[in-house]
């Protein structure tokens, strides 16, 4: 009974407070976006997380944008050509206004990759455009680029690059800016409320025509309990992270229903491979990829949403490997291994995993702790905060055996996964498997990164994955399905990159 009394309690409370969301931006009907974590700031060029880019990416325009089928179109830049190997023209689009009515020029788009290359900035984008040597305005409708080598996915950087006004962001200062932006976007930003609420109203004078939807609202609610509650009530229109236990229970909702679509996110575990001990031993990496049970976690713990990885790629990037198949689940092959290593009666290591990051992470980790156990291992599972998590991650002072991990490539392309996690010299490189192996691996990720041939990069980044499948540096786990509840009022189709993209939805007749 008291269950009972605190559910509806709960739900009075959302319903109450997001109501209040409406009433407070003038009474107006508003779409209203439930994400797990409020935006850290409204500045395009200072942020790489996912749920922050979902809010500023309605205020910003990028110069090249990518379709629902992740294929490049013209935006702000109305074409983009190699002139050669390390000169590329950007051709900028005439008549698109920033919010306050002054016209966006290439000395935008110039500042705005330059502003991103300041070191004094320490932007976490830094690291995206590091291969750009210069950037020169030819005129106010013409930009070139200057690469200091072949750089064949500069394109798929600048289909991430969000134009910011210059003479503004100049004007007003970075902190300022940060907190009232403006852009060129479908969407104005009206107000921020922090941890509470960002309300949004079209731009009646948007290059493309005014979005449908007048009104939006990003609203953080943390608990995944609370998100779902809220959608089934009406409070809510797209809520992400649906967890899949529950989605049975939005189905038979009168007010929302389920969207599914395949991610570019992968989720897997890093071997400490350079730490001395059985992890260092390639036998043992084998044999703990035959030890889980991965199409059992997709189907047991997240309802079918997930595909077994094959590779340290999503099967939608470019270099994708077809012919490279999953580790099979042989618990048997697992334990003769392990034998064969000097481990017959198991060994003793740590797991460490985020609990609330990615959908059932929980979950996830603990069945693979009970699977490796079922094999003669002895594992203690942690689960530190995310903040300190990351923060571990970054400062590499993570003490443990293997980690829990999920990578999510918007450049869909290799060069995205391949040389942040196997390139050496790069933050996300654990691949201590030995010198001879490295140097190899890191002149095929250099030739596959300033080759402009594409037959000749995939090629190149075939033979780099055939290097990691043979040597095991990762427990292989799945590509994940995003969820999402869509309420029934709205038309709006979810993308395999994560972004929510506002302008296209509508509301239904």
């Amino acid at each position: 009974m008291k269950r009972v009394r605190l559910y509806v309690i709960l739900v009075l409370l959302l319903t109450l407070s997001i109501s209040l969301v409406g009433c407070s931006s003038g009474g107006e009907d508003a779409l209203i976006v439930a994400q797990g974590v409020d935006a850290t700031t409204l500045d395009p060029g200072m942020h790489s997380e996912t749920p922050t880019g979902n809010v500023e990416r309605q205020m910003f325009d990028t110069l090249i944008e990518l379709d629902e089928e992740m294929q490049f179109q013209p935006a702000v830049a109305t074409s983009w050509e190699a002139l050669s190997d390390t000169v590329w023209e950007v051709k900028i689009r005439e008549g698109i206004k920033f919010h306050d009515g002054k016209e966006l020029t290439s000395e935008d788009v110039e500042y705005s990759i330059d502003r991103i290359l300041d070191p004094g900035k320490k932007s976490s984008q830094s690291a995206n455009f590091s291969s750009v040597k210069a950037t020169d305005v030819v005129d106010s409708y013409t930009l070139q680029i200057t690469t200091k080598e072949p750089y064949p996915i500069l394109p798929a950087r600048l289909a991430a690059l969000r134009v910011v006004p210059k003479h503004y962001v100049e004007s007003v200062g970075d902190a300022e800016f940060s907190q009232r932006p403006i852009g060129s976007g479908p969407y104005k930003l009206v107000s921020w409320v922090k941890d509470d609420s960002i309300t949004l109203e079209a731009n009646s004078e948007y290059w493309r025509g005014a979005p449908a939807i007048k009104r939006v609202v990003f609203k953080p609610i943390p608990e995944t309990a609370s998100r779902v509650m809220a959608l089934q009530a009406g409070q809510v229109d797209i809520a992400v992270n649906v967890p899949p236990h529950q989605v049975q229970e939005v189905e038979k909702s009168t007010n929302a229903s389920i969207a599914q679509v395949p991610s570019s996110r992968i989720i897997f575990v890093q071997f400490m491979t350079g730490k001395p001990g059985p992890m260092s031993d390639p036998r043992v990496r084998l044999a703990l990829n035959y030890a889980v049970d991965v199409q059992s976690i997709i189907n047991n713990l997240l309802g079918g949403s997930g595909v077994p990885m094959s590779q340290s790629l999503s099967s939608m990037d470019f270099g994708y490997k077809q012919e490279l198949q999953p580790y099979s689940h042989n618990p048997g092959k697992a334990k003769e291994l392990l034998a064969e290593a000097g481990y017959a009666n198991g060994f003793k290591l740590t797991f460490t995993a985020p609990n609330g990051r990615y959908m059932m992470d929980k979950e996830v980790a603990e069945a693979i702790k009970s699977q490796l156990e079922a094999v003669g291992l002895q594992v203690e599972l942690k689960m530190p905060e995310w903040g300190v998590y990351v923060d571990q991650i970054m400062k590499r002072t993570l003490e443990t055996d293997m980690w829990l991990i999920g990578w999510g490539n918007g450049l869909f392309d290799a060069d995205g996964t391949l040389y942040s996690w196997f390139r050496s010299g790069q933050r996300f490189h654990y691949y201590d498997i030995s010198d001879q192996r490295q140097a190899e691996m890191d002149r095929l990720l250099d030739l596959a990164r300033t080759t402009m041939d594409n037959s000749k990069r995939a090629t190149y980044y075939g033979q780099a994955l055939e290097y990691i499948h043979e040597d095991v540096p990762w427990l292989m786990l799945y590509q994940q399905k995003d969820i999402y509840g869509v309420s029934n009022r709205v038309n709006w189709t979810p993308r395999a990159d994560e972004a929510i993209i506002l302008y296209h939805a509508a509301w239904e007749k």
